[in-house]
C-alpha cells in the first residue's frame, strides 16, 4: 500500500507569494507526504494563468509549474467549471445560465449564494466556452491534469448541516433549487420522448427527468471536455460530491483518471466512520480502472482526527487523500500528517 499511496492538497489562489516562499511551502508539503497540488487557477470570475478569453488576475500557474517540478510535486489545474460570474458573460449571455423550477435564471437570481451562477450543460455555446478553457490549460507543458470542480448543477438538496445557514429545510426537492428548466433542456427532454417538465405537477418525482439531467452533465464531461484535455496528453480529474444525485453528478460514469470526492463529514452531521464507508462506496462504483482519493475538510479535523481520517480513507479503499485546503493546516496538522505517513511506510 505505501508505495501506491498518493496524497494531494487543494491550494486557494495566491498571487502575492514569492518564489522563495513557495519553495519553502512546497518543500514542507513534500516532506509531509504531499505528491500533488491543485492550485485554483479559475475561481469563477478571474483566471490565474495567461488566458486569452478570460479576465486574467495574474500568472500564478506559470509561477508554480517550475517550482513544483523542483520539489517533485505534480500540478493539477483546479478550475471552477459550471459557475461563472464574469460580468461580460452574465450581461451578454444570460441565456447560457441554468433556470430553476420556478423559471428563475441563475444569472440574476442564483440559489443560496451570489456566486452560484451556474451555466447550463445543454447549451452548445457553453460547451464551446468551456472547451476553450480546458484547451488552454491542457496545452501547458508539465501540467499533470485539468481538475474539474463545480462540474454539476446547483444542490437541489444541500448537505444537512448547511441548511440552517440559509434558514431552509429541504426534506424533498423543491422548485427554487431544482435545475435546469431552461428552454434548451426542456426541448431536449421532449426530443427523447419525455413530457415538458414545466407542465408537470411534480417534475421532481419523475426519475427519468432526474436522470436526463445527470446525463447532460456526464456528456459534457465525456464528450465535451475530456476529449480536448486528453488530446493534449493530459489527465482528467475532478472534485465530486458523495451525494451525487442532489447535484446531478453521476461521476462514476465519467471515465476519470482520478476522482476526488469531497468527504466533508461535518457537512453531513457525520463522523469519521462515514468517510470510510463513503470511500468504499465510491471505490465500488468506480471499479478498478479509476483511483479514488478521499477529500478531507481540514478545518473540521484536529490533528489526531486528521490521522484517523487518513487511516479510515485507506481502509475504505482510497489510494490516498486530498486536503482542503493547504492554508488550513496548522504546524500541528502538518506534523500529524507526516507522522501517519511515516507509520504507513510512505515516508522514511
Amino acid at each position: 500500500m505505501a508505495s501506491s499511496l498518493k496524497h494531494w492538497t487543494w491550494v486557494n489562489t495566491d498571487l502575492q507569494t514569492s518564489d522563495d516562499e513557495w519553495r519553502r511551502r512546497l518543500g514542507r508539503m513534500r516532506e509531509a507526504g504531499i505528491d500533488a497540488i491543485l492550485p485554483e487557477i479559475f475561481n469563477n470570475h478571474t483566471a490565474a494563468y495567461a488566458s486569452h478569453h478570460l479576465p486574467v488576475a495574474g500568472r500564478w500557474l506559470e509561477q508554480l509549474l517550475p517550482l513544483a517540478a523542483e520539489a517533485g510535486i505534480e500540478v493539477h489545474a483546479w478550475m471552477h467549471t459550471m459557475t461563472c460570474t464574469i460580468p461580460a458573460i452574465v450581461d451578454q449571455h444570460p441565456d447560457w445560465y441554468a433556470v430553476n423550477g420556478c423559471g428563475e435564471s441563475a444569472a440574476d437570481k442564483p440559489a443560496y449564494v451570489g456566486y452560484y451562477k451556474f451555466l447550463c450543460p445543454s447549451r452548445p455555446e457553453v460547451r464551446a466556452f468551456l472547451q476553450q478553457r480546458v484547451a488552454e490549460l491542457a496545452a501547458y507543458p508539465g501540467l499533470a491534469s485539468v481538475h474539474l470542480d463545480y462540474i454539476r448543477l446547483p444542490d437541489v438538496i444541500l448537505a444537512s448541516a448547511l441548511q440552517p445557514n440559509y434558514g431552509i429545510v429541504q426534506d424533498r426537492e423543491y422548485p427554487p433549487y431544482d435545475y435546469c428548466y431552461c428552454s434548451s433542456c426542456r426541448a431536449a427532454y421532449q426530443e427523447v420522448g419525455g413530457p415538458d417538465p414545466a407542465t408537470e405537477a411534480d417534475p421532481a418525482a419523475d426519475p427519468a427527468w432526474r436522470q436526463f439531467r445527470c446525463d447532460l452533465v456526464t456528456r459534457l464531461v465525456t464528450e465535451g471536455l475530456s476529449p480536448v484535455i486528453r488530446a493534449a496528453g493530459k489527465q482528467v480529474t475532478a472534485a465530486v460530491f458523495p451525494n451525487w444525485q442532489h447535484v446531478r453528478q453521476e461521476w462514476s460514469r465519467w471515465g476519470l483518471d482520478a476522482a476526488l470526492p469531497m468527504l466533508y463529514h461535518s457537512f453531513y452531521h457525520e463522523g469519521i466512520d462515514w468517510v470510510r464507508a463513503e470511500c468504499a462506496r465510491g471505490v465500488a462504483a468506480l471499479g478498478p480502472a479509476t483511483p479514488l482519493y478521499s477529500g478531507l475538510f481540514v478545518p473540521a479535523l484536529t490533528p489526531d482526527e486528521l490521522v484517523a481520517a487518513v487511516r479510515a480513507s485507506l481502509e475504505g479503499g482510497a489510494q490516498g487523500v486530498s486536503l482542503f485546503a493547504s492554508g488550513s493546516l496548522s504546524d500541528e496538522h502538518w506534523r500529524a500528517f507526516a507522522r501517519v505517513n511515516r507509520e504507513l511506510g510512505k515516508l522514511s
